[in-house]
């Protein structure tokens, strides 16, 4: 079973420098789209076991959530040999989800 990791910053350069495609999901315990985000997120790390996908709790990481000037959740930023491919805060739509797969794995 692939479930997101819950990470911190000395996780994230790690798994930045390690996994050629990560999708983090920038999120907190007291937002609403989050909670709705979340078992959709799980899905997805579930159905794509060939992506890395990360949660990072704001509140709990706010240098990490800093560093990429976060300010609206749930954000999700993804990532290509260490390279930001795709940052947008809001839930992504299932379509531009598929585009985000379609890019990391070409």
């Amino acid at each position: 079973m692939n479930k997101p990791l819950e990470i911190n910053l000395t996780q994230f350069e790690d798994l930045v420098e390690q996994k050629p495609m990560l999708i983090l999901d920038f999120w907190a315990e007291w937002c609403s789209p989050c909670k709705s985000f979340s078992p959709i997120f799980d899905q997805l790390a579930e159905l794509n076991q060939d992506i890395c996908f990360a949660k990072v709790n704001v509140d709990k990481e706010s240098e990490l959530a800093e560093a990429f000037q976060v300010r609206s959740i749930p954000t999700v930023i993804a990532f290509k040999a260490g390279e930001i491919i795709y940052e947008s805060p809001g839930v992504p739509p299932a379509k531009v989800m598929e585009q985000i797969f379609s890019e990391l794995r070409a």
